[in-house]
């Protein structure tokens, strides 16, 4: 992959919002008190992390520098979302899963954008990941 900032900066979107998955499901999880649904969300949280390890490591293997934070926006969305949250599980399950729709959202947006062929293939495999947990949240919500 040829150093492009850009490809770098639409990665680095990614891995921000992987980020602010893992903190959002942190939140979720201490709400809980469903072990069913909490089992599910740390599953969730670490397809999370697992995210967080691919990007990190693509974008370091080719020339790039990760930022591996969740910047003040995400900061703050997590303490907006702590506050207003509650212990109600179908409220927790459909934060949940207006966070991951978000997340998939930006992932298509982050692969419309400048990206180099294997850089679509990683994005692409998150995208499928994120995916898939929310499948897994709406078989939560359905049973």
């Amino acid at each position: 992959m040829h150093k492009n900032s850009e490809v770098f900066k639409s990665l680095n979107q990614l891995l921000q919002g992987e980020y602010m998955a893992v903190e959002s499901f942190n939140v979720f999880i201490s709400k809980l008190d469903d072990e069913n649904t909490k089992n599910c969300f740390q599953s969730i949280q670490k397809q999370h992390r697992e995210n967080i390890d691919i990007l990190a490591e693509y974008i370091q293997d080719n020339g790039g520098q990760p930022h591996e934070n969740i910047g003040l926006k995400g900061k703050m969305a997590d303490i907006k979302l702590d506050m207003g949250l509650g212990s109600n599980k179908s409220k927790v399950i459909n934060k949940a899963l207006e966070g991951e729709t978000e997340g998939i959202n930006m992932a298509e947006k982050v692969l419309r954008g400048t990206l180099d062929d294997n850089s679509r293939i990683i994005a692409g495999q998150i995208l499928q990941n994120d995916r898939a947990s929310i499948d897994k949240i709406r078989n939560l919500s359905s049973s």
